[in-house]
């Protein structure tokens, strides 16, 4: 499924998307990302005040900062190293996540279609690309935001022609990109015709840097000034930091540094249907798309969203549906419509084996529990 706009962000269609989110997902007034509200001490206290023991007696290695905001309201805010509030945190593929905000406020503003555009009609000066085939002229932005191009490109397996760290030895990474193979299935994969919503998940930075060069090529500006006009700097975030591909456009497939409170600023944004405070910066219908599951990624990481993980993470008991932003070394931001929440993790456990693991075992030993009763 694709949706084209911008002329109808409000109409009875959005409506019921944004009501099909729940209450719980109510937009609430938030705070500024640099001056976040902070609420008294409860009796949750001694059980984030064990995780944060915990963490620095280095149970689980480097993490720099964890924030909690409950109802738009930071209840718990902690530092670990000694950049503190202000360190730009490295926080890898979670800029993924940005680059679908991006997409969708570049599609708000008309200069894209929809997330059904093709995209080699964009990078026709740059032909001809190598392996021609037909069928990457079908190739369109929805399949690069829900990593399920037929782009023989996998970052989980280190003999992918597509693999980001080939990407990385080449100066043009859009060639690269559109130079890829088309992937084949044998018969012990699963074929897209055959996997739940119609799509095969397959890891791909290349095709989100390659997102992130259509966006300049599309909005006219480069991705970085984009991004200030239209989303980080209406969150009230400065200081930003990205990477820079070898022929100069901005990196959308990682590598972008915020600080943690800015990082809790994107998940409340998309906690509150892409509001902040009094101003709608993203369409709610755009990130009500970004948070409904399109392709399955495994039965144990679950289903994914445009470029969203959607995790269901187990905690008291309980099971919690969650949309969230992914960077290597654990760097993560949740957000938990049921509870109102929204939780940042940051670490710098970029060469620690499990790190992903060890960052979600803060939510579900000590965040959660102390959550889910309140």
């Amino acid at each position: 499924m694709t949706i084209t706009f911008p002329k109808r962000f409000f109409s009875s269609a959005t409506t019921a998307v944004v009501f099909l989110l729940g209450a719980a997902t109510a937009a609430l007034a938030q705070s500024p990302a640099n001056q976040p509200a902070t609420a008294t001490a409860t009796d949750r206290a001694p059980t984030l005040a064990a995780m944060d023991a915990a963490i620095r007696a280095g149970t689980f290695s480097q993490v720099t900062s964890v924030l909690v905001s409950r109802r738009g309201r930071v209840i718990h805010e902690q530092y670990f190293d000694a950049g503190g509030s202000e360190a730009l945190r490295n926080t890898r593929s979670a800029t993924k996540t940005v680059t679908a905000m991006l997409v969708g406020a570049a599609i708000a503003r008309g200069k894209l279609p929809g997330a059904d555009d093709r995209v080699m009609r964009w990078f026709k000066d740059l032909a001809p690309f190598g392996n021609p085939d037909p069928r990457k002229d079908a190739i369109t932005i929805e399949d690069f935001l829900t990593m399920s191009s037929l782009l023989e490109c996998d970052d989980e397996n280190q003999f992918s022609s597509g693999n980001e760290e080939r990407m990385y030895l080449i100066e043009d990474w859009v060639r690269f990109t559109l130079s890829l193979p088309i992937k084949g299935f044998p018969a012990w994969t699963t074929k897209p015709a055959d996997a739940p919503f119609g799509r095969a998940f397959s890891y791909c930075t290349a095709g989100v840097a390659t997102l992130g060069a259509l966006l300049e090529r599309a909005t006219g500006q480069s991705l970085d000034k984009f991004a200030r006009d239209n989303l980080l700097g209406p969150l009230g975030v400065s200081g930003e930091r990205w990477q820079h591909s070898p022929t100069g456009f901005a990196q959308g497939g990682g590598g972008l540094e915020l600080r943690s409170r800015d990082l809790l600023a994107l998940g409340e944004l998309m906690r509150n249907q892409g509001r902040h405070g009094n101003t709608q910066v993203l369409p709610a219908v755009w990130v009500a798309e970004m948070m409904k599951p399109r392709v399955k990624v495994d039965d144990e990481r679950g289903n994914y969203g445009y470029l969203t993980w959607l995790p269901t993470l187990n905690a008291a008991g309980q099971k919690f549906e969650a949309a969230a932003m992914y960077g290597t070394g654990g760097n993560k931001v949740f957000v938990i419509p049921s509870l109102e929440m929204t939780v940042v993790v940051t670490t710098t456990n970029f060469r620690v084996r499990g790190a992903s693991a060890l960052s979600e075992r803060l939510l579900t030993e000590f965040i959660l529990p102390s959550q889910a009763s309140d």
